[in-house]
This record gives C-alpha cells, structure tokens and sequence, in this order.
C-alpha cells in the first residue's frame, strides 16, 4: 500500500512539474509564456504571458529576441480610438508596476513575431529572451498551442492578428 501513495506522489509530483511553466528574474515572475499554431504561409506569429512584479519597484519590459522564429520581435498593444480597434507597437516597452501583474492577452498587450521563419506547430517550443530594464535578461520558453479560436487563454487562444501586414 505505501508502495502505491509513494509511486502515486511521485508520479503527481513529476506531471506538475512537467506541466510547470515559470521563469523568474530578480523580482519578476514570467508565466506560461505561450504562442498559437500558425498557418503555412502565414507571416506572423502571437505571444502572450502573465508578468508578475513581486518587488517594490517598477520594471519594465523593454524587448524581446527569437532569433529561431523571428528577426523582429514586437511589443504590442491593441486599443480602441474613436470606436475603432486599433493595433499599434510600443517602442519603449511595457512598465511592470510594483506588486502588480500585466497580462499579455489577445486583444490587449502582446508580443508580435513578425516575419516568421517557418509556421509554429502545436506542441512545439521555442526559445525566447525577455529584456527587463531592471531585473535584465531571462532566457523562457515559448509553447505553441493550438490555433482552435475557442481555446482559453494560455490554452492556445491568441486571436487574429491579421492587422500586421500580412
């Protein structure tokens, strides 16, 4: 019986931690940082994330490189002005509030892999650099999944990004 619940806890542990998606710069919590399928042909690519800032400073986003998957990589917001949805990039980054979380969602801010270098297939990752002002570099892993429009955030939705030229 011990047998069993000791081979049942390890298993439970192993698939958490399988399952476990986080990374961490200093003060800074990066979660599930995640992409969707994308089409063959199709020219950009989406990224989203949750960012936790745990200290008692503001940091800021201020770039991220894919070198596999893209040689211009993005940070965007989606905003409505004047009753039109409208897509734009934010050159200086993103601000991380003191003990605030920012969301990198469909329809609001986001990553943009633009120009990718082949499509993203479901159940691959692939690597990524998030440059903080503050907390500096942090090397995560990006998994793309899938492209259903149904699926719940960070389980594949990432929207249309069809207002990127492509």
């Amino acid at each position: 019986m011990n047998r069993i619940l000791a081979t049942a806890l390890a298993l439970a542990l192993s698939a958490s931690a399988a399952f476990a998606h986080d990374f961490k710069a200093g003060m800074l919590e990066v979660h599930h940082p995640t992409s969707k399928a994308t089409l063959p042909g199709q020219p950009v690519g989406g990224g989203f994330m949750t960012i936790t800032n745990t200290g008692p400073d503001a940091d800021r986003l201020v770039s991220i490189t894919a070198p596999d998957v893209s040689d211009d990589v993005q940070i965007h917001e989606m905003a409505v002005e004047n009753d039109v949805m409208k897509m734009r990039q934010l050159p200086d980054g993103i601000e991380i509030p003191a003990g605030a979380k920012l969301e990198l969602k469909s329809g609001g801010l986001h990553i943009m892999f633009m120009r990718i270098k082949h499509p993203f297939k479901e159940g691959e990752t692939f690597k990524a650099t998030l440059n903080f002002e503050k907390a500096g570099k942090l090397d995560v892993d990006f998994k793309i999944e899938s492209a259903k429009p149904n699926a719940k955030q960070g389980e594949g939705a990432s929207g249309n990004h069809e207002g990127h030229g492509g």
